[in-house]
């Protein structure tokens, strides 16, 4: 029987998920990037192409031709979301799922938040389309924060764990 070296460290595994994840991201990012010229796509099937595009605005192109002023405010999304979620994660004491769940949501937003710092725009790669429609173009940062938002979800649906002690 082995035991976890993560086991009575959740704070070291989550800060490591964390940094694992982003690099992960802005790696990726940095890839496509230099890879595929700016504007262009590369079909890989008849339903998903890599392409690289810049996203000044948040989800789905929102506020994308906005003239500039949503650079500071989703920065400053950015900052409302990670620090208070970071705080949670490492001070105090939640279940797994929820470690879990914030440490996707944390890499994503920090990834995203760290191109918008850099650049002003968030670097998108993948593009999935079905007869003519695409679904606007994401990185692995939105994965990391959509599986975040689904885990947080699924915790919500589960039924609250009522206390024996006290109840009669």
């Amino acid at each position: 029987m082995s035991v976890s070296p993560w086991r009575g460290r959740p704070r070291l595994a989550w800060l490591t998920a964390v940094v694992l994840l982003l690099a992960l991201d802005q790696l990726s990012k940095a890839w496509f990037a230099s890879t595929i010229a700016l504007g262009t796509a590369i079909e890989v099937t008849t339903w998903f192409n890599l392409v690289h595009v810049l996203n000044t605005g948040a989800a789905f192109s929102l506020l994308a031709e906005a003239g500039g002023w949503q650079r500071v405010f989703f920065i400053a999304i950015g900052f409302a979301v990670v620090v208070p979620i970071t705080f949670v994660c490492l001070a105090r004491q939640v279940e797994p799922l929820e470690r879990v769940a914030g440490a996707l949501l944390v890499a994503g937003g920090s990834g995203n938040l760290i191109d918008r710092i850099a650049s002003g725009a968030v670097t998108d790669f993948l593009d999935l389309h079905w007869r003519g429609l695409h679904w606007p173009a994401f990185n692995l940062a939105d994965v990391f924060i959509v599986l975040a938002a689904g885990a947080w979800i699924l915790m919500s649906l589960r039924p609250a764990v009522a206390s024996s002690k006290g109840a009669s």
